[in-house]
């Protein structure tokens, strides 16, 4: 029996986050050297290894799959000498930001008061950016093999992939099986916008889990085409409409009030219940949107904001737009006081998730602490993550509701997803080949479900617990 699986290669990663938040490689020779290097482990190593394993046995494959790991990274480490673990180091974080320089002061009038809002006279230096952490070369060899032993099993077992995940995250038999809530982008007005405003990279439909998903689908290929419909109108003064890598609607904005308008009236008019069963998630991506010559972010072209002015403007606009009831990577990880600030001034109308903010690290490094106030973290398959790491990196936020990202590679995402059960899972937009293979996949599984009478209603969890404040929360896949 052969089983072939797909997953993200080093290529796919950027390191300022944009793709894959957390990679440092940043060069088409480390991209090579990854490739080559998981090819030769699977061919040299692993494959004679796993001859004659049971496929059926998951945590033990994912065991000598993670053993064998650690101790490629002992040889690896132990063979670097200091200087060239320096060296190594700098070469990932080629493409890095720049350390950080003081923050500047704002401007004086003449009556000596604040131009900034609020009046924000003194402000800290700012935190230096972490360097990021190399990934070791034939990372990938891990999840890959990971994944085809399991589609393996499940094959072998006759029955579908997300069926045999949930199998080995909870051994007994399942009465009920609820899916995860699709997170739809219908539009990104970020920095590859033609527009001045870069900070909303992804405004993200969040439906409540009472819906389902071929309702939430529908709602959303709604909204897109009444969205663009409006867009043709005078009313919005708008740059080209385009599509975004994610999917979603591209349009070039000057404010993100006009952003979120045109979202909302869309809505209006469709008689969509925004702010009610259908909520508004903003990922700002603010990590790549930090001017470190200025110590500012650049959230509109040519009118930059200090940590503590981002503060203030998102307050604002949650405030005005109730329905945003999810903020994305608002500032860098490093910017902790302002991470703490935000979560005291907006309290329990919108709860802070962390992506590239999330500290995810190679299962060698130390955890670090999520940002202050942090209730969710955005999950990812790591290209060195075994099935086994998934299911545990989720199952350890059982306290809050889990989010998984679905990236870039095949269907089975949407299987582990399933199978792994988390309460919501990121597609991206409605458009592309890809992205849509995994929206129909999520449809066929609930319908199969739907069929066999054992679709289960999603239970209701705390979203907003602080998991800053608990040390399981800071995950290492």
């Amino acid at each position: 029996m052969v089983c072939s699986a797909v997953m993200s290669s080093p290529s796919d990663v950027l390191a300022d986050g944009v793709a894959e938040p957390g990679e440092a490689f940043s060069t088409s020779s480390q991209q090579h050297l990854s490739i080559t290097t998981a090819l030769k482990w699977i061919t040299e190593h692993l494959s004679p290894m796993l001859h004659g394993f049971n496929p059926t046995d998951q945590t033990n494959v994912d065991k000598l799959l993670s053993d064998f790991f650690m101790a490629r990274y002992l040889e690896h480490k132990d063979s670097l000498s200091i200087k060239e673990e320096d060296e190594l180091r700098n070469e990932s974080v080629s493409e890095s930001p720049p350390q950080a320089t003081l923050t500047p002061a704002p401007a004086k009038d003449k009556k000596g008061g604040d131009k900034g809002k609020k009046g924000n006279s003194t402000e800290k230096p700012l935190p230096p950016a972490e360097t990021p952490v190399p990934r070791l070369p034939g990372a990938t060899a891990v999840g890959v093999v990971s994944l085809a032993v399991a589609k393996t099993a499940a094959k072998l077992r006759r029955e579908p992939l997300y069926r045999y995940i949930t199998s080995v995250r909870a051994p007994q038999s399942q009465s009920e099986m609820p899916l995860p809530v699709p997170m739809i982008t219908i539009l990104s007005c970020g920095k590859n916008s033609v527009g001045k405003l870069n900070l909303l990279e992804e405004v993200i439909l969040m439906p409540s889990s009472s819906q389902g998903v071929r309702e939430v689908i529908g709602m959303g290929l709604e909204l897109q085409c009444e969205m663009r419909r409006v867009l043709n109108g005078s009313a919005y003064k708008a740059g080209p409409v385009g599509v975004s890598d994610e999917g979603a609607l591209q349009v070039g904005f000057e404010r993100p009030e006009q952003a979120l308008d045109l979202v909302s009236d869309s809505c209006a008019n469709l008689e969509l219940p925004l702010g009610s069963d259908l909520r508004l998630a903003i990922n700002c991506a603010a990590h790549g949107l930090m001017d470190y010559s200025r110590g500012k972010y650049e959230v509109v072209s040519g009118c930059p904001k200090s940590p503590d002015e981002l503060v203030d403007m998102y307050e604002g606009l949650i405030h005005k737009y109730p329905a945003i009831t999810s903020l994305i990577d608002p500032f860098r990880k490093e910017d902790v006081d302002q991470w703490k600030k935000l979560s005291s001034v907006i309290g329990q109308s919108c709860c802070l998730i962390a992506d590239a903010a999330s500290n995810l690290y190679p299962r060698w490094s130390e955890a670090k602490p999520l940002p202050p106030g942090v209730s969710r973290v955005i999950n990812r398959h790591h290209s060195d993550m075994t099935i086994s790491d998934l299911i545990q990196s989720i199952t350890e936020q059982k306290d809050a509701e889990t989010m998984l990202d679905a990236g870039s590679g095949d269907t089975s995402i949407v299987d582990l997803a399933v199978g792994s059960g988390v309460s919501f899972l990121k597609l991206g937009g409605l458009r592309g080949g890809e992205r849509m293979d995994k929206y129909n996949r999520l449809m066929a599984i609930e319908e199969e479900l739907e069929q066999e009478g054992i679709l289960g209603a999603r239970e209701k969890k705390q979203p907003l617990s602080d998991l800053s404040e608990t040390p399981e929360a800071a995950v290492t896949p």
